[in-house]
């Protein structure tokens, strides 16, 4: 284990590499290892970086320990030939819960946004005592009774746009840009400069950016509906109004499965965590870990 450490404004940073279920991941922490723990798990072809520095740091001012890590095929963790993952969906579950390990925590308050939504609900499903709580964000349990992803959304899937060339680092950043820009909520204003700017970090950390779209090749790491009945973690759901992938009576179905969930909307927000949601998702992921 190869450990950098960084003293930030307010809380301590560390980035290491640890090994996991046979592969090499690399993490960063926030904060005391000594305080309630918090993994961040983010979604299907993203890196830790989409947890962005400022929203880690405030959690771990709570005080938290806060976790967050590249996946397979992002950042700077293991990477696989593009259109060839080694891996499946159930393998990024027992990543998540091998990350605990490799942390030395019985458990950990996980929160899930999207893909890491799913990833969460499978680990309170599968690995009930890892979970001290669950926060699930932008996320669903699926259904064919729920509304269907934005008609822009769905053009996007389908391959109306050329994939850039991921060599490329200027094609690749706008094309992302552009894709980020689809997710949003169309009710505000969008902050180009610093989806680009964020954008351009998790370029310049990624490997093989080709490799990241693997995520959407492996099956889906999440259970049905039926399956969350039996959570008995606490949970929180948190979802975004103008959601364009899972409206938000996807999150609504969600909460609604899982025994006592509390539900809670974020105006103004799309399938994303931007920063003018932060000043209700942060206090409400605090409140929600404090037990």
């Amino acid at each position: 284990m190869t450990t950098y450490g960084t003293a930030g404004t307010s809380v301590e940073r560390h980035k290491q590499f640890v090994q996991v279920n046979g592969v090499d991941l690399c993490a960063e922490t926030f904060g005391d290892p000594a305080d309630p723990a918090i993994l961040l798990i983010m979604g299907g072809g993203a890196s830790m970086d989409w947890w962005e520095d400022e929203f880690c740091e405030r959690l771990a001012a709570g005080p938290r320990f806060v976790i967050r890590y590249d996946h397979r095929d992002t950042g700077q963790s293991v990477g696989y030939e593009p259109g060839s993952p080694g891996y499946t969906g159930r393998d990024l579950v027992t990543d998540a819960v091998g990350l605990l390990d490799a942390f030395g925590l019985d458990r950990a308050h996980i929160v899930g946004l999207s893909m890491g939504g799913g990833i969460a609900q499978a680990m309170a499903v599968d690995h009930p005592g890892r979970a001290a709580s669950l926060t699930l964000m932008s996320t669903s349990a699926g259904g064919d009774d729920l509304p269907p992803m934005s008609a822009e959304l769905q053009a996007a899937f389908s391959g109306a746009v050329a994939e850039p060339d991921w060599t490329d680092r200027a094609a690749v950043i706008d094309y992302l840009v552009e894709d980020a820009r689809l997710y949003a909520a169309p009710s505000r204003t969008f902050e180009e400069e610093a989806m680009r700017a964020l954008l351009s970090r998790v370029y310049d950390r990624t490997a093989n950016m080709a490799s990241a779209m693997n995520h959407f090749m492996v099956d889906g790491a999440g259970g049905s509906r039926e399956d969350l009945a039996a959570v008995t973690a606490p949970t929180l759901v948190l979802h975004g109004t103008e959601d364009p992938l899972f409206p938000s009576e996807h999150g609504r179905a969600l909460a609604k499965a899982i025994p006592g969930a509390r539900l809670v909307l974020l105006e103004r927000t799309g399938h994303e965590i931007p920063e003018v949601a932060w000043d209700t998702a942060i206090p409400e992921i605090l409140r929600h870990t404090a037990g």
